[in-house]
């Protein structure tokens, strides 16, 4: 496709990189097995155990069909399910605790008896970050014999996504997006491509909105610098910052859409920002060109309040010199819930797994979307089983039929029907405190008697965690926010 070679050039500037973790179980050569197959299912004893978490609304309690149909990535006892996540590239630091928590989920699925009688093998291979090498994993999941994948449950990035969104259309090979494009829920471009929560585009308008309450609350008028990396991610989001300024009258005195290049000199976004006379900033970018951006206009007495999309921000920048400045002005926002933030059986149940499982593992807020991705895989699948049909078109089809229930982790979400009825609309916005900033290992955290002293340094602003604002609610989805010239 011409958009991702236009994309290659993208590269999140993320300095953040924890050491890489060791991918397993590279897909082997093809087999040859073309044709779809019939195989015995297990009895409905065996079909998971405790299905009380598993996040899906299969619609059917009765027994499973005798005769389940399966080709590609599914035998009569496995499962493969495919993983390509970022664990040695910029947004390691993100991406491999994130990929934990879900093989964390899936020893648990397997410990309760697995799906449909079978055993889930995750196929986890890192993608570093590199479009070429996400291209070369997607040959290996979606060759089309047994040692190829049923579905992928975790794609990371952007460019990446959209080199594989046409190929994974042919073959009916469900991808789940590290990547929270707008155009994914566009069926010419995502329609294998199934986002969890909100897109870039909707967090830019509830972002936007509430940071012009926070203004004016201070006396003062909205007035919005936007700053964005150029691409599917930068764009999406600056686009739907624009859209809600536009919608609540707020002047952009800066419009820096696609105007900051990734990992380079920032000088010159800095000048015009300090220039612009903004009292808030929406930014789309890496957390270590937020870090520069944030921290050379603060050096220069630049006075506003700050939000931007999810992976722009990172709590380890608070461990440095702006911790103090991120803490007045800077808002984090997000697509769920955030480790421990609430009381909900998800999170209950994920914290008490994650913990017995990798008690040495620091606290993570990113658990969630591992977590959550595991959830909606989960529910597809026995979807698939229940339909009687495992096979890659019958995945596709099972996954436009599943409710899935994220049990408090995240709104819950369903892809029947037209984008614009379905579309996620809520996002979830938190105050950054330093005070609560003390990641600590999940053993050390389940012996605290009082939890509040241990955390990202994130805490949830009351009446918006999760929050949806007036342009979010009325926007209409008709094509994806952002569309490349080139694609």
């Amino acid at each position: 496709m011409s958009t991702w070679k236009r994309l290659l050039a993208l590269l999140f500037a993320f300095s953040l990189v924890a050491a890489a973790c060791g991918g397993s179980d590279e897909a082997g050569d093809d087999g040859g097995d073309d044709g779809a197959t019939e195989t015995t299912a297990a009895s409905s004893d065996d079909d998971g155990g405790d299905d009380g978490d598993d996040g899906g609304d299969d619609g059917d309690d009765g027994a499973m069909p005798e005769e389940i149909a399966t080709d590609y990535g599914v035998t009569e006892d496995t499962i493969r399910v495919g993983l390509a996540p970022d664990l040695s590239g910029r947004f390691a630091g993100l991406t491999t605790p994130l990929t934990e928590a879900q093989l964390v989920f899936w020893e648990k699925v397997n410990a309760e008896g697995g799906i449909a009688g079978r055993m889930v093998e995750p196929v986890v291979i890192d993608n570093a970050y590199d479009v070429t090498k996400t291209i070369e994993i997607y040959e290996d999941f979606s060759q089309e014999s047994e040692d190829g994948v049923v579905m992928i449950s975790q794609v990371t990035g952007s460019p990446h996504n959209s080199a594989i969104a046409q190929d994974a259309i042919s073959d009916d090979l469900v991808v789940v997006p590290l990547s929270w494009y707008s155009g994914w829920a566009d069926p010419d471009f995502g329609g294998a491509h199934f986002e969890l929560y909100a897109n870039y585009c909707i967090e830019g308008m509830n972002g936007v909105a509430y940071l012009q309450q926070k203004v004016e609350a201070e006396g003062k008028e909205a007035k919005l610098a936007v700053l964005s990396y150029p691409g599917e991610y930068g764009q999406d989001g600056a686009a739907g910052a624009k859209l809600a300024a536009d919608a609540l009258g707020i002047e952009v005195v800066y419009d820096g859409e696609a105007q900051v290049p990734p990992g380079q000199d920032q000088t010159g976004v800095i000048s015009e920002l300090v220039g612009s006379g903004a009292t808030m900033v929406w930014i789309t970018s890496g957390p270590a060109d937020l870090g520069a951006i944030f921290g050379g206009a603060a050096a220069q007495g630049f006075d506003a309040f700050w939000s931007g999309n999810s992976p722009s921000y990172s709590p380890a920048l608070l461990g440095g010199d702006l911790g103090p400045a991120l803490d007045q002005f800077y808002t984090h926002s997000t697509y769920s819930s955030l480790f421990d933030s609430n009381d909900t059986p998800g999170m209950q149940d994920m914290i008490a797994t994650m913990t017995e499982a990798r008690p040495d593992d620091l606290i993570q807020d990113v658990y969630v979307w591992g977590w959550t991705e595991g959830m909606f895989a989960r529910a597809v699948l026995e979807q698939a089983a229940a339909n009687g049909d495992m096979t890659r078109a019958g995945v596709v089809q099972a996954a436009t039929e599943v409710q899935v229930d994220f049990q408090g982790l995240a709104p819950d979400q369903n892809w029947t029907g037209n984008p614009n009825e379905y579309i996620i609309r809520e996002t979830y916005l938190y105050d950054v405190d330093l005070a609560a900033f003390n990641q600590v290992s999940l053993a050390d955290y389940a012996a605290l008697d009082d939890k509040s002293t241990a955390g990202s340094g994130l805490t949830a602003v009351e009446g918006f965690a999760p929050f949806t604002s007036a342009p979010a609610a009325a926007y209409e989805f008709t094509e994806p926010c952002f569309v490349s010239a080139e694609s």
